[in-house]
């Protein structure tokens, strides 16, 4: 026991300090007794010891050999321990190292930019060692060895999570440690579509797509699996948020069925809006041309009725029409039923007459507000064309031009409007009284995804045409422009 040990040593060392003080107290007595009482020279018997000298040697020879033996033993006992200590220091160490040793690190999968580290275990000479994480001593017991630093077990941790990181395996990104799981929930991408980490493909590497707008992610799969896209903005469906089920089996993001027209009524300002900001451009219709609001298949068969005229492909979402026909409009906007089904729409038949060389201007219905605007722009720039006896022209002319005007109506609406008017027409301040207040973040960033398909268009007739009747507006403004595609049926240079 180790009370034991401590009595014994305290009796030990008591009874040697008996044992000396007891040598000392001897020699002082009998050096006592051995004084003379007479002469120094006559009596030899002062320099003798007394009667009882030789027992008293023998004792005195027994105590002393009794003490150096205990005091040897003493220090072979600290000796002992010193060594037991210093012994358990190196197994500390032996220890620590072996744990290091042990963790034979992978490095994790690279995601886009973002560095990866594969530590490897680095040796030290023992001594004082601070560590890293909390700026104190290490003292005896287990301790890590990692990044070129020492530190406690419980200081090395999660930058994500905060909790000690006792994984073989960990990341880095730049100077932070993360646990393997914390580091890919933060920096491996997942589908935006199924909310699922994205897989790697054969090349071990991570693969998806992304709209070239709104950075939507999702898994290469989705495009062939039958994902849905809204008809709007293009966004595909995520699985946990259900699109609105038009009649004619487009589908309809919430966002963009917040502001949508869905009936020809309800269409009627926008197109008075419209016809302003004609009109703010001295471009007025002069002429009363109907604008309905269809389905899809109504769209389309009117389409087939004309004789003349290109459409953008592959869907159509508005007409100018010039030949006399019958066509469906819709004259109830539908409710939202279960499952995000629109119903209990009503559709009217409406004959057009031919009263000048437009009779109707067709829009898609279900679109938001601004895309339904300019489309509606686009159109009736066809309308004042034909109106004002244009030549027929060429495709990427006509359309282009067509889409200058769409693109002019949406910055319109915006407070950017300001920044363009001067190039596009000298009515600054007509056109400004066209925007209707503030509009919201989410129909802002509509309308900036509308104004990105007029300016990316890939097709040569829109696309190209855009560019060109852009180029040419700015450098010359839009009634020199005007001015000589009717002459020459071209941009001008």
């Amino acid at each position: 026991m180790p009370g034991g040990n401590l009595i014994d040593y305290e009796q030990i060392t008591f009874c040697i300090m008996n044992w000396i003080k007891k040598v000392f107290k001897g020699c002082a007595h009998k050096s006592s007794e051995g004084h003379y009482h007479g002469h120094y020279a006559e009596d030899r018997q002062f320099y003798a010891p007394s009667g009882s000298g030789d027992a008293w040697r023998e004792h005195e020879n027994e105590e002393i050999d009794r003490a150096i033996a205990l005091s040897l033993l003493e220090e072979s006992q600290k000796g002992r321990r010193v060594k037991d200590d210093k012994s358990q220091l190196e197994d500390d160490e032996q220890l620590a190292r072996a744990i290091q040793e042990s963790l034979n690190f992978e490095p994790p999968p690279q995601y886009e930019n973002v560095n990866t580290y594969q530590p490897m275990p680095v040796h030290f000479p023992t001594g004082y060692r601070i560590c890293a994480g909390c700026n104190t001593e290490i003292g005896c017991g287990r301790f890590l060895n990692c990044l070129s630093a020492f530190w406690h077990p419980e200081c090395f941790r999660c930058h994500a999570c905060n909790l000690p990181i006792s994984d073989y395996e960990f990341s880095m990104s730049g100077n932070y440690r993360f646990h393997k799981s914390c580091y890919k929930e933060q920096y491996h991408p997942k589908c935006d579509v199924c909310n699922h980490f994205i897989s790697t493909n054969p090349a071990g590497l991570i693969e998806y797509r992304a709209h070239p707008f709104w950075m939507q992610k999702y898994c290469p799969s989705h495009e062939h699996d039958g994902t849905p896209r809204c008809c709007s903005c293009e966004r595909m469906e995520p699985h946990d948020t259900g699109y609105v089920a038009l009649n004619d089996g487009r589908k309809l993001c919430l966002e963009c069925l917040d502001s949508a027209v869905m009936d020809t009524k309800q269409c009627q300002p926008l197109y008075l809006d419209i016809q302003e900001f004609y009109e703010s451009l001295d471009m007025k219709v002069e002429q009363q041309v109907p604008l309905l609001l269809v389905e899809r298949q109504a769209l389309n068969d009117a389409r087939e009725g004309e004789k003349n005229g290109h459409y953008h492909m592959p869907e159509t979402r508005g007409l100018c029409l010039s030949e006399e026909q019958t066509v469906s409009t819709i004259r109830r906007r539908p409710r939202l039923g279960t499952g995000n089904r629109s119903m209990d729409m009503i559709t009217e038949p409406y004959k057009l007459t031919r009263r000048c060389d437009v009779t109707a201007i067709l829009i898609l219905y279900g679109l938001p507000r601004l895309l339904t605007g300019s489309i509606l722009a686009h159109e009736m720039m066809h309308a004042w064309m034909r109106l004002q006896g244009f030549r027929t022209l060429s495709q990427d002319v006509e359309e282009g031009i067509c889409q200058v005007l769409a693109h002019m109506w949406l910055l319109t609406q915006f407070d950017s409007a300001s920044d363009s008017n001067g190039a596009w027409t000298s009515s600054s301040s007509s056109s400004s009284r066209l925007k209707k207040g503030k509009r919201s973040q989410l129909e802002r960033k509509l309308g900036e995804f509308f104004k990105h398909q007029i300016e990316s268009d890939a097709s040569p007739v829109y696309g190209d045409g855009f560019r060109a009747g852009h180029q040419a507006v700015y450098k010359y403004g839009l009634r020199n422009t005007l001015e000589h595609i009717r002459m020459t049926g071209r941009f001008p240079h």
